[in-house]
């Protein structure tokens, strides 16, 4: 029995610091876009939950400080490379900047899962594991579109240029208000807010200065844009009165939900994504079959069904450490 425990702490360990493992059959670089923000420490526990399960897997975390420092994440990988690890799970920051860095990693025999964004070029990767974000997008337009009753005029804030799953969503948010509520007025959609809660929010107060009253709804992307848009709204005496829907949680958007600040947040499984994407490598690795895009599903909190048992879950999803 000590023999055992002793083991398990082993892979405890190698799993949350990343040192290297003489005993690990498997090395596995798991690259986000980014290290602070919620979501990021909910995969890195699926990421650790996966290896744990699977056994004589080393999981190594390491990603940019910045969301939208390609040239340090393309830095990474070739590390990573050079360091001649198992294989990489990855979560691109540019669909088309991290294309070359991953070929070069597959022609080193070092495989490659993608996920929560697409690359453009699927050919070089194993697997993508991710969100339907053009779903995602299009559930936001319908509970806007619901709660506007077909009717108003609204703002998306974009997050940041080359990232290829809020592209995605803007793109599903867009058409699905086009098509669906045709006298919904999009009154600005090319503004982009940046990737930190401090750059979004200088944005999110110029759109609410320059449309000021006219603003019926809002829709944010992503937690931290999100995060920025809702203290806009806040600073403008606007939260409340827009229907403002945002995409992935945080603490202070989960209360916001609930005082009746947002009326909506799409949620992902950001726990799953990683685990998923650490197994599905790991089945590569062993010659297992695997398919080439894995959904973890894509749903929607409201005021109404926030404490119902999965949304809630999902609204408060596991992180790493914890």
């Amino acid at each position: 029995m000590l023999r055992y425990l002793a083991l398990g702490l082993l892979l405890v360990t190698s799993v949350g610091c990343g040192n290297r493992q003489a005993t690990a059959k498997y090395r596995i670089a798991v690259i986000p876009k980014g290290t602070t923000h919620e979501f990021w420490k909910s995969v890195h526990a699926g990421a650790a939950r996966a290896a744990g399960e699977i056994g004589d897997v080393e999981i190594i975390w390491k990603g940019p400080h910045r969301e939208d420092d390609r040239d340090q994440q393309i830095s990474i990988v070739q590390d990573f490379i050079t360091g001649r690890v198992s294989g990489l799970v990855l979560a691109p920051l540019d669909s088309q900047a991290l294309v070359p860095p991953v070929k070069d990693a597959r022609q080193e025999g070092i495989p490659t899962v993608i996920f929560d964004s697409a690359l453009d070029d699927a050919s070089v990767t194993v697997s993508y594991v991710a969100t339907d974000n053009y779903v995602g997008g299009a559930i936001a337009a319908r509970e806007m579109g619901k709660r506007l009753k077909g009717e108003g005029d609204v703002i998306l804030l974009r997050y940041n240029l080359g990232s290829e799953s809020t592209e995605q969503r803007e793109r599903g948010f867009l058409e699905t208000l086009q098509k669906e509520f045709p006298k919904i007025i999009i009154l600005s959609e090319n503004q982009y807010s940046g990737t930190t809660p401090e750059t979004s929010l200088k944005v999110s107060e110029q759109l609410l200065q320059k449309f000021g009253d006219k603003v019926d709804g809002a829709f944010a992307v992503c937690e931290p844009n999100a995060t920025g848009m809702l203290g806009a709204l806040e600073g403008a005496g606007l939260a409340g009165k827009v229907v403002f829907i945002g995409f992935d949680p945080s603490p202070r958007m989960v209360d916001a939900l609930r005082e009746g600040k947002m009326q909506g947040i799409v949620l992902q499984d950001p726990v799953q994504m990683g685990y998923q994407a650490v197994k599905t490598l790991v089945d590569h690795l062993e010659g297992r079959a695997v398919q080439p895009r894995i959904a973890t599903g894509e749903y929607i909190a409201t005021r109404e069904n926030m404490d119902d048992p999965k949304i809630k879950k999902l609204l408060s999803p596991e992180q790493f450490g914890e």
